[in-house]
């Protein structure tokens, strides 16, 4: 389900996570069209529809993602060949894909496993991988690729493993992401008086976030084939 065909993208839709990830890539990407899930399955279906009937030529989805290979650290860079969403493989653009800098070293390619859900635990990572064989997953690229598909509009991904494989989360962190991509505060420290032990977790967790959106950001600037996208379609 490959769209490579398609002219050279000028005007992208951009998908990420949190207002936080939509934050720098609006910094890359100045006139892009770019909309934050808040890491909820209906506000990844919402706002990938959104994106694809703006006007925009092309399909972006950037952010973080659950390791699934045990081989790859927080910060591991993925410019996915494809992502597997409800037993479907969507072909990402080839274009795109070497844009992004999917043959840079250090990016990993293969597949991409969407999730409707947040997975927290180790074991169900593990057998997610055991399953799938995909590196990673993430909770927006998949409706990105479906409403791709269905326009004819090419599509790419570029995540970042934020937590690995082997690393269960606290529960506290598949609860407390509001609707627009931001922090429900109270819940958070409502959360943590209940029940302090998701402290350290927490803390690890955040360690690896900022881990991966450094390493996410340091390529962005750095690699050489961004200029000339940013030239196409800033």
């Amino acid at each position: 389900m490959s769209h490579s065909a398609q002219p050279s993208p000028h005007k992208p839709g951009i998908l990420v996570g949190l207002k936080a990830e939509a934050k720098f890539i609006r910094q890359v990407f100045p006139r892009a069209a770019i909309a934050a899930s808040g890491a909820t399955r209906a506000g990844a279906q919402r706002e990938a529809a959104r994106l694809a009937a703006c006007g925009a030529d092309c399909l972006l989805s950037f952010g973080l993602a659950a390791g699934l290979d045990p081989a790859l650290p927080a910060g591991t860079l993925i410019v996915p060949d494809k992502v597997s969403a409800w037993g479907t493989l969507y072909n990402t653009d080839p274009t795109l894909r070497h844009i992004l800098g999917a043959s840079q070293t250090g990016v990993n390619g293969g597949a991409l496993l969407h999730s409707d859900t947040v997975v927290l635990n180790a074991a169900d990572k593990a057998s997610l991988f055991a399953e799938s064989q995909c590196k990673a997953l993430d909770m927006e690229s998949g409706f990105l690729a479906r409403v791709a598909d269905e326009a004819g509009l090419p599509f790419a991904v570029l995540r970042v493993v934020c937590d690995p494989a082997t690393r269960s989360l606290p529960a506290i962190a598949g609860t407390v992401l509001s609707p627009d991509g931001g922090l429900k505060v109270g819940a958070l420290l409502g959360s943590l008086l209940r029940h302090p032990g998701q402290i350290p977790g927490l803390i690890k967790l955040g360690q690896d976030a900022g881990r991966a959106r450094t390493a996410m950001q340091q390529f962005l600037t750095k690699q050489q084939t961004l200029p000339a996208f940013t030239q196409l379609i800033g």
